[in-house]
């Protein structure tokens, strides 16, 4: 499998993410330019290569076009914004705000409170993602969805921490 990691993905993952993220930081009032900055980074780099072959990965598989089909694909991608995806996002979010001393275990116990009470949304979304989207357009609608979630993300320690 050729990996992807094109200019378009670049530039749409990072500001996407940053959009995301900075709305998130305003509402709980933890905006910083160096998280701006931190986050427009990952999403351009780290975020832009994963999520577009995982998602390339995953459209390469042949799980044929019925319902149980549509409904892998779904649980397959939700799988991969796991708990420990969650945990990297926000300790990335702590080090990008220079809030070091938040870096701990409860971080763990944060992101599996936040993929758990997710879980609804997420199915939902990545379900529309997967089954609904066109291949050429999911890393943005996976992206404009992240970002949505990125704002759940970031109310989850404010939420469950």
């Amino acid at each position: 499998m050729k990996l992807i990691f094109t200019k378009e993905n670049i530039i749409k993952g990072g500001l996407i993410y940053c959009i995301g993220d900075t709305i998130a930081a305003l509402i709980t009032n933890d905006f910083s330019i160096s998280r701006m900055i931190g986050i427009l980074l990952m999403g351009a780099t780290i975020y832009a290569f994963e999520i577009p072959n995982y998602l390339a990965w995953l459209n390469n598989r042949n799980f044929g076009s019925s319902a149980k089909a549509n409904i892998i694909r779904m649980v397959l991608f939700s799988l991969y914004f796991n708990p420990l995806w969650i945990a990297r996002h926000l300790l990335l979010l702590n080090i990008f705000s220079g809030d070091f001393q938040k870096i701990n275990w409860s971080l763990m116990s944060i992101s599996l409170d936040s993929f758990i009470y997710s879980i609804p949304i997420s199915l939902a979304g990545n379900y529309v993602i997967q089954n609904v989207i066109p291949f050429q357009h999911r890393f943005p609608s996976t992206a404009i969805f992240s970002g949505f979630m990125a704002i759940y993300y970031a109310l989850s320690e404010t939420l469950f921490g």
